[in-house]
């Protein structure tokens, strides 16, 4: 594989005599496989090969021996060059640049080294998991939730043991309804009406958990008042077509990144499709010689089939044939940059957030749903049933479809001069 990239026989050799040679050729055939450019593979190479230098000066002599030596290597890296560097985010990009390509090659070759890494990948404990550790036990079991709401449980619960570290609040016995207030009032201002409501809501069951469990001496749930989060109190955060227009020529279709965007920005709002169901579509879903688009297990609980747009195939095309690395995954968008994987749903939001941004278009919480939005207003616009409208995007409640209702004068001004039933 080394011949790929190193005309000189003597590189090749000298690259083979290292006593890494092996693990470092075999690195290079994952990269490859993993579709790696030649340019990263160049810069890689040289990192590991001063690192087999690096670890036989502390004394290696053999594979097992290296994963002590990947921190020492990396700071040694970082102190021969970094001196020129701007700021501490430049010195952790330098020290990053050179730890990487070293473990990902131990992580190959040494499979107790893969295990150890993904122990390190684990996620952060959960908050309050010293003092209060069966409490997501307790939302499991005893109340059932699902793990999407125990999400927003530890994201709360992690934000208020935060705030209890910086202010010196080691054990529950430093709560009290000051600390609860002054918690609240200092990070509830950054959420919307919805997330301050659930905020409190997660607080109320955090400290009614602990009064019962005996680890605090009063019931401070009381003193949790959760402010009102009336349904339907905001308007949807659409776009006109004329900036959906906007955004879409921002897109650089030259590139196989815009390629893949552009396909994914018009399957966004020409369906209303959420940023889940994009990441999750594959191959099979489109119907090429029906000319339909299947979006399985939508949020509702059902599927649907669109007609395809001829817009829309066509991006998707151009994206299959000169866009999309070659893989033998189905599932449909990949990442542009390797590793080659397929695209998660956050990824999928966060394109459509730069390139709103990229275009100038000011929106609440700019992402995937503001898109959503656009293509539901589109419907209202066209004086559609909003019973249809909901089954075409999947709607799980009719009553997610009212709040359209605020923006449609036209249905409003025939509600109020006629029968209100025919427009429902």
């Amino acid at each position: 594989m080394l011949e790929l990239y190193y005309l000189k026989p003597q590189t090749i050799d000298r690259l083979r005599a290292c006593w890494l040679g092996e693990p470092i050729e075999q690195y290079v055939v994952w990269l490859t496989e993993n579709g790696y450019a030649a340019r990263s593979i160049f810069h890689r190479v040289p990192i590991l090969v001063q690192f087999a230098k690096f670890a036989e000066a502390q004394g290696a002599k053999s594979i097992d021996d290296l994963p002590a030596q990947v921190r020492p290597f990396a700071e040694d890296w970082l102190k021969q060059r970094g001196a020129n560097c701007r700021d501490e985010v430049a010195r952790r990009g330098m020290f990053d640049a050179a730890r990487n390509p070293v473990e990902q090659m131990l992580q190959l070759v040494l499979p107790e080294y893969a295990a150890g890494s993904a122990r390190r990948d684990r996620p952060d404990p959960e908050p309050f998991s010293e003092h209060a550790p069966q409490f997501f036990s307790y939302l499991r079991n005893e109340r059932g939730l699902m793990e999407s709401s125990i999400t927003h449980y530890r994201g709360s619960l992690r934000a208020f043991e935060s705030y209890c570290q910086e202010h010196g609040i080691s054990t529950f016995a430093g709560i009290s309804s000051v600390v609860l207030s002054s918690f609240i009032t200092t990070h509830a201002p950054q959420l919307s009406p919805t997330g301050r409501r659930d905020l409190c809501f997660t607080l109320k069951v955090f400290l009614k958990y602990l009064f019962r469990e005996g680890l605090v001496g009063s019931d401070f749930a009381e003193s949790v008042g959760a402010p009102y989060a009336y349904r339907l109190a905001e308007i949807p955060r659409s776009i006109s077509w004329e900036e959906v227009r906007r955004m879409l020529e921002v897109v650089e279709q030259r590139t196989a990144t815009g390629k893949r965007d552009y396909a994914i920005l018009l399957l966004l709002v020409t369906y209303g499709l959420r940023a889940r169901e994009v990441a999750a579509l594959t191959l099979d879903d489109i119907d090429w010689k029906r000319e339909r688009l299947r979006i399985p297990e939508r949020k509702a609980g059902h599927s649907t089939a669109f007609p395809l747009s001829p817009l829309v195939g066509n991006a998707i095309v151009e994206y299959l044939q000169h866009g999309r690395p070659e893989t033998d995954d189905r599932r449909l968008f990949f990442r542009a940059t390797a590793p080659q994987r397929p695209l998660e749903r956050n990824s999928i939001g966060q394109r459509a957030s730069y390139y709103l941004r990229k275009a100038g278009i000011s929106v609440a919480r700019p992402g995937s749903h503001t898109l959503r939005h656009t293509c539901v207003q589109r419907l209202v616009d066209a004086e559609f049933h909003f019973k249809t409208i909901g089954d075409y995007v999947g709607h799980a409640n009719p009553a997610s479809t009212q709040i359209y209702t605020k923006v449609a004068v036209e249905a409003l001004r025939e509600l109020a001069m006629g029968d209100g039933e025919a427009i429902l």
